[in-house]
């Protein structure tokens, strides 16, 4: 493996995990949110990620045994959570239904919290992964 494979597979991993994070810092700021523009309680969101060059993981288990690393990981798409939201009960608020019940968004903030620090380590890992790469080819322009 190349350093400059080793440099772009980490950049990989480091763009979709700035994204993951994005995503997480999106949920929390609107877990509270019972109205958006396409009608009903702001949805959780999930980033989904892929190996890069990849077609499965029968595939990936293959290429364990051959030359060839793999590309790196890729966003595949963002998708909203499809579960049903909390109903709280405040019959003052402007968005409660007849019977005095919100629908709030289903987001656990504890759970946001454990994906944040799971992608903030990953993202860690990605910048140590670097660090080693410009340190090896450091120390081989000095030899």
């Amino acid at each position: 493996m190349s350093l400059f494979s080793t440099l772009r597979i980490s950049a990989s991993g480091l763009t979709a995990n700035r994204l993951w994070l994005d995503t997480i810092s999106s949920n929390i700021a609107n877990a509270n949110t019972t109205r958006t523009p396409e009608g009903g309680p702001y949805r959780r969101q999930d980033v989904v990620m892929s190996p890069r060059g990849q077609a499965g993981f029968s595939q990936f288990l293959g290429s364990a045994s051959s030359t060839s690393p793999g590309q790196g990981v890729e966003v595949s798409g963002i998708v909203k959570d499809t579960g049903a939201p909390r109903l709280v009960y405040n019959p003052n608020h402007p968005d409660a239904d007849a019977n005095g019940y919100v629908a709030m968004p289903n987001i656990n903030i504890v759970t946001e919290m454990v994906n944040m620090v799971a992608a903030q380590r990953a993202y860690e890992a990605n910048v140590t992964v670097m660090g080693a790469a410009k340190s090896m080819a450091m120390k081989s322009l000095e030899i």
